[in-house]
């Protein structure tokens, strides 16, 4: 599976389990960490840890992917599967940190929608 297959996969598991503000952010020349960000909002710390778990849950049974690295606190989580980092945040870490912000040129983010 290439990055954006990657990416997209993990944007559309995360929209099934109601993650809201879904963004892919492609990194391709800004860093070497990783290809893409997948950045969202979760409505709880409780939620924070359900996304991330259903997440690790699809990832393994579907494709055979796990992560290479978890860093989980209640109000943000980030796990790293190569050549994309989640991020699961609570909205009021969301709204502070704006991920999008501070790694957008303008042409490199994509909100997720459910097609």
């Amino acid at each position: 599976m290439n990055p954006t297959e990657l990416a997209n996969a993990i944007a559309k598991y995360l929209d099934d389990k109601k993650a809201r503000d879904i963004v892919l952010i492609s990194l391709a020349g800004k860093t070497v960490i990783a290809d893409y960000f997948a950045v969202c909002s979760a409505g709880s710390a409780t939620a924070v840890k359900a996304l991330c778990e259903h997440l690790d849950e699809r990832l393994s049974r579907d494709h055979n992917i796990e992560p290479l690295r978890r860093d989980i606190d209640p109000k943000w989580a980030a796990v790293d599967y190569g050549s994309v980092i989640v991020h699961i945040q609570t909205a009021d870490a969301h709204a502070f940190y704006d991920l999008e912000r501070l790694w957008s040129d303008g042409t490199n983010v994509t909100r997720f929608s459910a097609k």
